[in-house]
């Protein structure tokens, strides 16, 4: 899909600024930082309890002065970034894509999570849509579950992969500040797009392939998984099905695909995210759940990685807190009570 390179170019030094400008910010001032580069009525998306917001005010009184104050000296420490035309909407505005942890001292409660006094890392990926030169829209998933993991706190019983910080790309080529080649995107939008087919394809007749057969089409075998906090990190494509597939596909009942608000590739990186990207119901049981018939939503980011004409690495967010609360969960207001 061809690019205008210089609304891509532009939407990335926007941002970028944006980003540097809000390392200097104080909680104070991240109103009018905000202010400065995303549009008044700018559309922002969070994970619960953050959810929908409107303007930058509420953006910063919501999400980022809370954050400011509960981190010390905090930075963003970027792994992947890159930007493209939306493939829903190849015609309209680009959209910038950021990956990575905001790390900083833990040194105050947030969202009732009890600070730590040391150092703390949290995973967040942001999609920005820039048009006419303001960010008029914004999706920042937050892995909250991985920050209570880090004060202690493991709400659910491990599942099946294994809980850690992550890294970024094996290959530490993530950051494509720069211009890229139009066709080496391409390239992995189209891996993404017949990975996601293959999964449609697998929920509507499960036995056609085995799930060997299905990964295999699109990822390499030593491929990693980089899974949010609540299910794990898991590599090799076996493991992988050992670890999240089989028991992912055993736990849920019916799934809903409801598509993507934004889908997109740059060179060898590319991801989309959903709001919600799944619709289901968790019939068997998952997270340490007991079975239930309540459908719930999944709002998820994925970002991935291609080697070649295959997909090497993914990482995922899903926001497990919205998702619980809909199963009669409330996380968050389980600590308020401890």
């Amino acid at each position: 899909m061809p690019q205008n390179t210089a609304l891509v170019s532009a939407a990335k030094l926007l941002v970028q600024d944006h980003y540097a400008a809000m390392e200097a910010a104080t909680a104070e001032t991240m109103p009018q930082v905000l202010a400065d580069r995303m549009s008044p009525d700018c559309l922002w998306r969070g994970f619960h309890p953050w959810n929908i917001q409107t303007g930058p005010q509420a953006v910063a009184e919501v999400f980022w002065q809370p954050l400011l104050r509960a981190f010390t000296a905090p930075q963003r420490r970027e792994d992947v970034f890159f930007a493209a035309h939306n493939h829903n909407t190849p015609s309209e505005d680009v959209w910038v894509v950021s990956m990575g942890h905001i790390m900083g001292l833990f040194d105050a409660p947030m969202l009732n999570i009890p600070p730590t006094a040391k150092l703390a890392m949290l995973r967040y990926c942001e999609f920005n849509r820039v048009s006419d030169g303001r960010i008029v829209e914004t999706a920042m998933y937050c892995d909250l579950l991985h920050l209570m993991r880090q004060a202690g706190i493991t709400r659910f019983p491990d599942q099946t992969a294994a809980h850690l910080v992550q890294p970024g790309p094996r290959t530490h080529d993530g950051l494509l500040y720069g211009a890229s080649d139009d066709a080496e995107g391409d390239k992995t939008l189209d891996v993404i797009n017949k990975m996601v087919f293959a999964i449609d394809a697998a929920n509507e007749n499960p036995k056609a392939r085995t799930p060997r057969e299905e990964m295999l089409e699109n990822w390499h075998d030593d491929m990693l998984w980089w899974g949010p906090e609540g299910i794990g990190a898991t590599y090799t494509i076996d493991r992988y099905i050992e670890q999240h597939q089989g028991p992912f596909r055993r736990g849920i009942g019916t799934r809903t695909f409801n598509g993507h608000v934004a889908r997109l590739a740059e060179g060898n990186y590319g991801g989309f995210f959903g709001w919600p990207n799944l619709s289901l119901i968790s019939a068997g049981g998952f997270m340490g759940l007991p079975a239930s018939e309540t459908p719930a939503d999944m709002r998820v980011i994925d970002i991935y990685r291609r080697d070649g004409d295959k997909l090497a690495e993914n990482w995922i967010f899903i926001d497990m807190l919205h998702f619980l609360r809909m199963q009669g969960v409330d996380v968050l207001a389980e600590l308020a009570e401890d």
